[in-house]
């Protein structure tokens, strides 16, 4: 794999030795549930095969040196110091894992550690996860830290929370660690149970077209729904008691305190009718029903855009070039919002032709290059064998 060669070829210049360990954690897409995963519901992830690629060296002493090849970067620390976060924010996805490692008094020593990606960074697919995941689960492998794969999606999540100041779900981590190739994940994201689903979109592709922007309020978007949903939360459980979560709850409870929740309501009416729509998915799936679950994706995109307010100009836009593609039977934002790529079921052997035809009228309107990626479904992170 040429990102494997690379990465440890750039080690080794860097280092003036072989790296002892390879590892790659993947990108991920999710099908359906954006945004459910911190509201008590179920989601529909995948890991794919776009890579963070790690190669990693023990030392002896305590000094930790990581290197961020694709933007010629390092940041050096040693773990004899307090470790707190820093300006370089892609840092701190490494610190904040390690903070936690370092907290439970793991038996830790320095390292010297390169890294670079396939992962479009900013495009919805999670690059944060699999730097987070990756990283730790190079540490459990490295040290044996006897980690379960639970406890490093939960440490990678916490990280984000604490280092970073995303107050993200779990699904990515999750994904990340739990992927398997060509199924996909119904996870509850309450308990944690999980199960797979075949991936087989027979005469289907996934085809992502990142809109190649990244606005500046993902974190704050992101973190001020957090807060608008809680918020109504607390409102339709102080007036139905038997509502213990959002799974509890049905479009009539949210009517009959509209009032109450204000603004709050068509974000509560969006996590209420999405929850549904993931069961929904998963049974068309099993059904092999590509087309219902086409329909679920663009209901979707249409509350992502209108309710929960986290779309933008050019993911609206780019859904609404293939609504009336018959070659095109599902499209939706996919990821934090506010930018990234759309998730798009393409029949087979069109792809090109609608790539063309939708990156012509994109850079028209945008003048902004659009970026297509073939998603193939892959296995969570690994160790690379050398």
């Amino acid at each position: 794999m040429e990102l494997v060669t690379q990465t440890a070829a750039f080690f080794e210049t860097s280092f003036d030795r072989k790296p002892d360990h390879i590892f790659l954690s993947p990108g991920r897409i999710n099908i359906i549930g954006e945004h459910i995963d911190y509201n008590h519901g179920y989601v529909l992830p995948a890991a794919i095969d776009k890579y963070v690629c790690l190669a990693v060296c023990r030392r002896t002493d305590s000094k930790c040196v990581i290197l961020a090849k694709d933007i010629d970067e390092k940041h050096e620390f040693s773990l004899d110091d307090e470790i707190q976060p820093v300006d370089q924010m892609w840092a701190n996805y490494f610190l904040g894992v390690l903070s936690q490692l370092v907290e439970r008094e793991l038996n830790l020593t320095g390292f010297d550690l390169a890294f670079s990606s396939t992962i479009p960074i900013g495009a919805g697919l999670s690059s944060s996860a699999a730097v987070e995941c990756g990283f730790c689960f190079a540490m459990n492998e490295i040290y044996d830290l006897r980690l379960s794969k639970k406890e490093i999606a939960l440490i990678g999540q916490k990280a984000e929370h604490t280092f970073v100041g995303v107050m993200c779900g779990i699904m990515d981590q999750f994904a990340n660690m739990f992927g398997k190739e060509n199924q996909v994940i119904k996870l509850d994201c309450v308990t944690l149970e999980y199960d797979y689903h075949n991936a087989d979109f027979k005469d289907y592709s996934l085809l992502l077209l990142d809109s190649n922007v990244k606005h500046e309020n993902l974190t704050s978007g992101y973190n001020d729904r957090r807060r608008e949903v809680e918020n109504g939360f607390l409102v339709v459980s102080d007036n139905f008691p038997e509502v213990k979560s959002w799974r509890d709850c049905t479009i009539e409870h949210l009517n009959a305190v509209q009032s109450e929740l204000g603004n709050a309501y068509k974000r509560c009416l969006f996590v209420v009718s999405e929850i549904k729509r993931v069961l929904d998915a998963v049974d068309a799936i099993e059904k092999s029903d590509f087309h219902q679950l086409g329909k679920l994706m663009f209901e979707t995109h249409d509350g992502l855009s209108n309710q929960y307010e986290v779309s933008c100009a050019e993911t609206d836009f780019l859904v609404d070039l293939v609504k009336d593609d018959p070659n095109v039977i599902g499209s939706r934002m996919m990821g934090g919002g506010f930018g990234g790529c759309t998730i798009n079921l393409v029949k087979k052997g069109h792809e090109e032709k609608l790539i063309d035809r939708v990156s012509s009228e994109y850079f028209y309107k945008f003048s902004v290059a659009l970026k297509p990626y073939q998603a193939n479904i892959s296995n969570g992170t690994s160790t690379y064998r050398l």
